[in-house]
């Protein structure tokens, strides 16, 4: 069946037990845990048309979930198999965790489906090459560390201009996505407002449902970080994503498990790769800064890869990851270091720094080999459904 054609009944269907299985694990979790984020980080089924499953162990719920992942077999998309085939296994890996039965290794592949390994040596290497080359075209001198101060110290903003700047960036976002890509179906006033934080364990987050960018400014930021954390958290990122999710779920033309976000699980790479290809979506790459911040982003998700290896893998105690992450940070401050370290302490937040890694990576590429012509049916595709790192490359090109 062709991937832009519209899902079939059985499959609006299955995405019908899905959401119900995962909010059914979502509570449990939640109750078993306290952890009060949860599994499913976003339910936008505000109206409560889906009940969660009952479960009352985690042995009922594996139970339920090896009988959807037989089922999702039978579906009549492939894409559709390879993701929810891939869902339930991350789901009953999430599972055997909570019982105490896995290794970090085998969370990482488990729950993300990607190799159980740190990000390599020789590619950190390359990365750290790329910026030396294009830091000294710039004319920056000096070792990688001296020229990546004197470009943060160019283009850094203070943070009491912080919110100012990532609003007016995000008006600039928003015309881009609709010239560029898609319209977005809200009124421009339905978006994303911008409110400063400090001591959280994240750089950005994309609160949805009060439609609020809340920004880190522990570390240092600088313009095309900003520029960048406008296209990822707003448009045609996480803001772009959830809006349009919403939409064709309403419209019962998506399945309704996309009104959910959900950590540790085959969609979390791809969900964040959707937002750090937005720059390239939207051809807002226009100079030289912005591909040093591109070149960093990616290095920075790689050592954030290192650390949680280092800690959870290996057991390097805290104080020593902590020294080694700032050592290689290159930019961002104390204050972007201990962010990180307070990221992949957390046991039920580690493994998700492998989704900045291999995000992208899996996106991007699919972006590129699709016909211009075929361009909005892709971004419907992309959109209109989860997608694992192995599912979002099967769009047909026609």
């Amino acid at each position: 069946m062709p991937t832009d054609m519209p899902l079939s009944d059985a499959t609006l269907a299955f995405g019908e037990r899905v959401i119900e299985a995962i909010l059914g694990v979502d509570r449990l979790y939640r109750k078993e845990s306290g952890d009060d984020t949860g599994l499913a980080v976003l339910n936008m089924d505000v109206e409560g048309r889906y009940a969660p499953a009952s479960y009352s162990t985690y042995s009922d719920a594996t139970e339920a979930w090896t009988e959807l992942h037989g089922a999702s077999a039978e579906l009549p998309e492939a894409d559709r198999r390879v993701y929810y085939g891939q869902l339930a296994v991350s789901t009953r890996m999430f599972l055997r965790w909570r019982m105490g039965e896995t290794t970090f290794d085998e969370q990482l592949s488990g729950f993300l489906h990607v190799s159980s390994a740190p990000a390599a040596t020789e590619e950190l290497d390359a990365i750290r090459s790329d910026l030396r080359g294009l830091l000294s075209q710039m004319g920056y001198h000096g070792d990688l560390a001296d020229q990546c101060a004197a470009w943060e110290d160019r283009v850094k903003v203070a943070p009491d201009e912080v919110q100012g700047v990532l609003t007016e960036m995000m008006d600039r976002a928003w015309d881009l996505t609709e010239e560029r890509l898609l319209t977005i179906p809200a009124d421009r006033s339905d978006g994303m407002k911008v409110e400063t934080v400090t001591d959280v364990a994240y750089n950005a987050r994309c609160d949805y449902l009060s439609r609020t960018v809340q920004l880190n400014v522990d570390p240092v930021l600088t313009r095309p970080g900003l520029k960048h954390l406008t296209v990822h958290e707003g448009y045609p990122g996480h803001y772009v994503q959830f809006k349009l999710r919403e939409r064709w779920a309403r419209e019962g033309t998506a399945p309704a498990d996309v009104l959910l976000s959900v950590v540790n699980t085959a969609s979390s790479s791809v969900f964040e790769g959707i937002a750090d290809a937005g720059m390239e979506m939207i051809d807002w790459v226009d100079s030289d800064d912005d591909r040093v911040q591109a070149l960093m982003n990616r290095y920075r998700a790689g050592i954030g890869t290192v650390a949680a290896w280092r800690l959870h893998a290996i057991g390097a105690p805290v104080e020593t990851v902590t020294d080694e992450l700032r050592d290689l940070a290159l930019t961002g401050g104390e204050g972007w270091v201990l962010n990180r370290m307070a990221f992949i302490e957390a046991p039920s937040r580690a493994v998700l720094i492998w989704s900045y890694w291999w995000g992208e990576r899996c996106v991007a590429p699919a972006w590129r080999v699709v016909p211009s012509a075929r361009r909005s049916d892709f971004v419907r595709f992309l959109y209109g459904r989860m997608h694992s790192n192995d599912s979002v490359g099967m769009f047909d090109h026609g």
